[in-house]
């Protein structure tokens, strides 16, 4: 298009002209600056560039970014999404639209929560939270595991299966919770601190999968993170991926990298376990074998030992040995009395006549002395009416009245035999004569 006929004395600009020289101003004046704003009718065209407006509530801005820039960007940007741009003010000459080229973006949001996020942990890290010293160790074989997650998650399936594939004999109770939005954290809280009151489990798992860090956002609130703090149950915190590390990850006594790794660290490998206990048993056998062998060898020595000491032998060999003494005996005793009798046999009769007229004599006197004894016996003094009194515990003889006393047991001793008596009274006279 020809350029306009000026007056004399205007300069007058053609649209094209008046354009370029007004992005030349805003490109040279302004310069690189910064706008936070939130994205608009985001657009991408088979050229790759992009096109979008920023706005706020009190104006919008056109924006585009070039494949080239665009291609380093860590996001595609999303509608409503506040972001951080960086770029050049300038202007589309072909209509005239002011215009934003953007050469960096950021996600503004995801820098809010992260500089949120750092001064959270440098805050509980000054207090402690994050110390090891109060890290717990976790149970080698828990009877009962308690998961805090979503119900319907992939982290809850991906758990059960890990769990039962590796130790299927504890027990899972699930403590259902929201796990991103503004309601997740305190439910979350509140699930650690039933679960650290009913005592319920051995060990907790605290589990999500993978997300933004809005949607990990939960796990990074300070009501969480004084949740774990003040629980009695060793928690390990399996949240998002393995890059993904929150405040939950730091106060939790141990993190895993993904819930699954979360499941695996909280109960033994089966598999491990029956074939550690295979061989254990395998050498406890061998173990006991070589025992009961040394155990059998030691008691066949000793029930030797015990034979060859055993008083039954060496009173068998005294017995034979004095059964030969006794034979040897028998003879020279039968050799002795035949040698004797031989020459006793003279004097035999001789000694028959003395023995019967001493056998006589004798018989005489004891025959004498017998009447003589009867006279004097105490039965004797019995059969005439007399009686023996002795005190029953013992028997010794009661020759005075002195010698017992009232209620003492008695026994009266009669010629036919003996009366039992308890002394209920006792007179006394003056001497054993009278």
């Amino acid at each position: 298009m020809d350029e306009p006929v000026a007056p004399s004395g205007r300069d007058v600009y053609s649209v094209g002209r008046l354009n370029r020289e007004a992005r030349m101003l805003l490109e040279s004046g302004l310069g690189v600056v910064w706008v936070q704003a939130e994205v608009s009718n985001f657009s991408r065209p088979a050229s790759g560039h992009w096109y979008f407006s920023l706005k706020d509530r009190d104006a919008q801005l056109r924006c585009a970014m070039f494949r080239q820039r665009n291609m380093l960007a860590r996001f595609t940007p999303r509608e409503g999404q506040l972001v951080l741009a960086r770029g050049r003010v300038s202007l589309y000459e072909p209509r005239g639209d002011y215009q934003l080229l953007i050469d960096q973006l950021e996600d503004a949001g995801a820098g809010a929560l992260q500089r949120a996020y750092e001064e959270l942990r440098a805050r509980l890290a000054a207090e402690g939270l994050f110390a090891i010293e109060r890290k717990r160790a976790l149970p080698v074989a828990p009877a009962r595991i308690g998961v805090i997650t979503s119900p319907t998650g992939a982290a809850i399936r991906d758990i059960l299966h890990v769990l039962a594939q590796r130790f299927p004999a504890a027990a899972v109770l699930i403590y259902p919770v929201p796990v991103q939005g503004v309601a997740a954290a305190p439910a979350i809280a509140a699930a650690l601190d039933l679960a650290s009151e009913r005592a319920e489990c051995d060990v907790l798992i605290l589990a999500r999968g993978g997300g933004s860090l809005e949607d990990l956002w939960a796990f990074n609130d300070e009501r969480v993170a004084r949740a774990l703090a003040r629980c009695t149950l060793p928690v390990v915190a399996g949240i998002g991926h393995e890059t993904d590390v929150t405040i939950a990850d730091f106060v939790a006594d141990v993190r895993a990298p993904t819930p699954t790794a979360a499941a695996q660290l909280v109960v033994p490998d089966r598999r491990v376990w029956l074939q550690r206990l295979a061989q254990l048993a395998l050498r406890f056998g061998t173990a006991m074998r070589r025992k009961l062998a040394d155990d059998a060898a030691q008691l066949r020595a000793r029930h030797q030992r015990l034979q060859r000491a055993h008083p039954g032998a060496r009173l068998t060999q005294h017995a034979q040995r004095l059964d030969e003494l006794e034979l040897r005996l028998r003879r020279a005793l039968d050799a002795q009395l035949r040698a004797a009798a031989a020459s006793l046999q003279p004097l035999s009769g001789r000694l028959s006549a003395a023995w019967t007229r001493a056998l006589t004599a004798a018989g005489a006197r004891v025959e004498l002395a017998a009447r003589a004894l009867h006279t004097v016996s105490p039965l004797a003094t019995l059969d005439r009416g007399f009686a023996i009194v002795v005190h029953a515990a013992g028997g010794a003889l009661i020759r005075s009245a002195a010698d017992v006393s009232v209620g003492a047991d008695i026994e009266t001793r009669l010629a036919d035999g003996v009366l039992t008596a308890r002394v209920t009274g006792k007179r006394e006279s003056g001497g054993r004569g009278s």
